[in-house]
């Protein structure tokens, strides 16, 4: 009884949607890469960079809003410079994707100490705060756990429908989808492949950096080593367990999150009973076996991870 008590506290679904939302706008910027064909495996360290980023905006005395957008600018450096790599040079997407992470994360952790050469204790900013939406946060329970959130949460969710849309309703998310399956037919209809590609990671790269700026803009007020702490490796496999949609994407960010937030609670439940590594491993063990149930029925991309070279077949 106690557990169904905890699952249907209206504090228990604000905290799994706060979670749930740097990895929505980290699985859909993964997506979107894969989408168009190219696996960007920098997503770690350009959420890491983001974070920085956005956070030291905000601490030289930026308005939040100028932070989140420096972070996604600094999201797309990243993604060109992945998407030169692997777009137009044809190089492994594996290896580039590795190097990106490991040279934007160290040169946000650079970046900081010259920051802050002297300081032991991560400074504070102050962070977005929740805002109640008039009218929709007074519906009982949903009110409060959906429309009490902070607005970057709202606009991933609106993203999320902004990206469904885009993909299956219009051009430019045909010709994405096109040279993902099947570069050579989207070229004889006249579509640049480098183009799309390279605008599909540089996008979807920027939504990975703003979902490190949630982080401490939002989540957090602060910036430390290790703030990312695994995320964008779990928005790797969302990606897989949402088979390329956006809306599933949705679905595996609060399922994700929802046995994060639940081990949370246990923690401070059960207490010293059982050691809390066992608890911090609860969302990884069931993600897998919810991963691993879905995978089997994916469809995915089939040029993904493919380069492409012109004229060729």
């Amino acid at each position: 009884m106690n557990s169904i008590n905890l699952l249907l506290g209206v504090e228990f679904w604000v905290a799994t949607i706060r979670i749930a939302t740097p990895l929505m706008f980290g699985t859909l910027g993964e997506l979107l890469c894969e989408r168009a064909g190219v696996l960007n495996l920098g997503i770690e360290g350009i959420m890491t960079m983001g974070a920085f980023v956005g956070w030291a905006a905000v601490y030289q005395g930026a308005d939040l809003w100028i932070g989140v957008l420096l972070a996604a600018i600094a999201g797309m450096v990243f993604g060109l410079l992945h998407s030169l790599f692997t777009v137009y040079l044809g190089l492994s997407q594996h290896v580039s994707g590795i190097g990106i992470t490991l040279l934007a994360a160290n040169l946000a952790y650079f970046f900081y100490r010259v920051l802050l050469p002297q300081v032991n204790t991560p400074p504070k900013i102050t962070p977005f705060q929740p805002f109640a939406i008039p009218l929709l946060s007074q519906i009982p329970f949903l009110g409060k756990a959906v429309f009490t959130q902070t607005p970057l949460t709202y606009a991933a969710f609106i993203l999320v429908a902004i990206a469904a849309y885009l993909l299956y309703r219009t051009p430019i998310g045909l010709a994405i989808r096109m040279v993902g399956e099947n570069p050579s037919a989207a070229e004889a209809q006249g579509i640049n492949i480098y183009s799309i590609r390279t605008l599909a990671v540089v996008i979807g790269s920027a939504f990975m950096a703003i979902a490190g700026a949630f982080l401490t803009l939002s989540a957090f007020d602060s910036f430390f080593v290790n703030l990312i702490n695994g995320r964008g490796w779990i928005c790797i496999a969302l990606v897989i367990f949402a088979s390329w949609q956006p809306f599933k994407a949705l679905l595996g960010a609060l399922l994700f999150a929802g046995f994060d937030a639940l081990q949370l609670r246990l923690q401070q439940k059960i207490g010293a009973a059982i050691p809390y590594q066992l608890f911090l491993m609860l969302p990884y063990i069931f993600s897998i076996i919810a991963l691993s149930v879905m995978a089997r029925r994916a469809g995915y991309p089939k040029a993904l991870m493919v380069p492409f070279r012109k004229g060729e077949r």
